[in-house]
């Protein structure tokens, strides 16, 4: 990737709204932005991608402001291994990708293996090379001054995915399919919690989480079983207020995000990013509908102590409120 190309992908601190309060306008002409670039595959290709363009600016000028106003990321004298333990490298591409789970990083993983020379075609990655990062680097197994390095050059990614959305699609991946590890891991100790009266073969196989139990779990302050990437909050997975990424895709838009990306950092003209699902591929993906239906199941003080775990991230990314008794 040429430098000018570099260039035009970053953002300084300078340039974004930093220290302005987060308004009511800015969102809306946010939300206009997204709308009309979303809606634009009529126009002609130049003004597509200046749209493209400035709904970029607009993402990073909004995180910008909710980070300023709430402060996060103030006072970080230094930036730890554990801070960048989700971010890939690719050092041809000089591209970083944060890996959320459940925003299409599989897919994302296959790209970058293509962009290093590993794969011809992200086609030929089976899932379980694409899940466990075969052939990648973790930006967290450099030393300080080559983690610093990247962090100043390379063209920092990130992809997010509406925060119930996201749950919901953890929740149906991983507990209503068969699961050698988050059955016994997670489902054991959930069920023993939180379901009165369970069985001898729940409480032996952890199967049968129901969504409840799970939301449960998530909002219990002493959990019988920690945290995990596929539903921590992205403000905390990612530190987006500390790692200032230059470009931020949303799933509900990603391929158009994706592919925006990779011609702008100059990536193969045959290499466009992967629609595939190959993991419970007949399974529906999880849509506004069913997220839904699954927080249907829940109490409005449920529903409100999900939203209230998941607030920075819907603040970050312009999700609007999912439920109207939200507040």
């Amino acid at each position: 990737m040429s430098d000018s190309t570099a260039g035009s992908l970053k953002v300084s601190l300078e340039d974004s709204t930093v220290g302005q309060p987060v308004t009511k306008r800015h969102r809306k002409l946010l939300l206009k932005t997204n709308f009309v670039a979303s809606g634009s595959a009529g126009k002609d290709e130049d003004q597509r991608l200046r749209w493209l363009a400035r709904t970029q600016e607009s993402r990073r000028h909004l995180l910008a402001d909710v980070c300023a106003k709430y402060q996060l990321g103030i006072g970080e004298q230094r930036i730890s291994q554990r801070q960048v333990s989700r971010v890939y490298v690719e050092d041809r591409s000089r591209l970083l990708y944060c890996e959320v789970p459940k925003a299409g990083c599989s897919n994302w993983k296959r790209v970058l293996m293509v962009l290093g020379g590993s794969a011809a075609s992200t086609r030929d990655i089976p899932h379980d090379a694409a899940h466990y990062a075969n052939g990648l680097r973790r930006l967290e197994s450099y030393g300080h001054a080559g983690i610093i390095e990247r962090l100043q050059s390379y063209t920092k990614v990130l992809f997010v995915r509406e925060p119930f959305e996201r749950l919901v699609s953890a929740f149906r991946d991983k507990f209503e399919s068969p699961n050698s590890y988050y059955h016994p891991v997670f489902g054991r100790p959930i069920i023993s919690r939180y379901r009165a009266n369970a069985t001898s073969v729940a409480l032996q196989t952890g199967a049968g989480v129901t969504f409840r139990e799970f939301v449960q779990y998530l909002l219990d302050v002493r959990r019988p079983v920690g945290m995990d990437i596929h539903w921590e909050p992205v403000s905390q997975l990612c530190n987006p207020c500390l790692l200032w990424y230059n470009f931020i895709g949303k799933f509900e838009s990603l391929q158009e995000d994706a592919n925006f990306l990779l011609r702008r950092i100059g990536a193969p003209a045959n290499l466009t990013f992967p629609d595939f699902k190959d993991r419970n591929p007949l399974a529906e993906r999880t849509s506004s509908r069913i997220t839904q239906r699954y927080f249907e199941q829940l109490n409005a003080t449920e529903r409100q102590k999900t939203f209230d775990f998941y607030y920075m991230d819907y603040l970050m990314f312009n999700y609007p409120k999912p439920f109207k008794d939200l507040h």
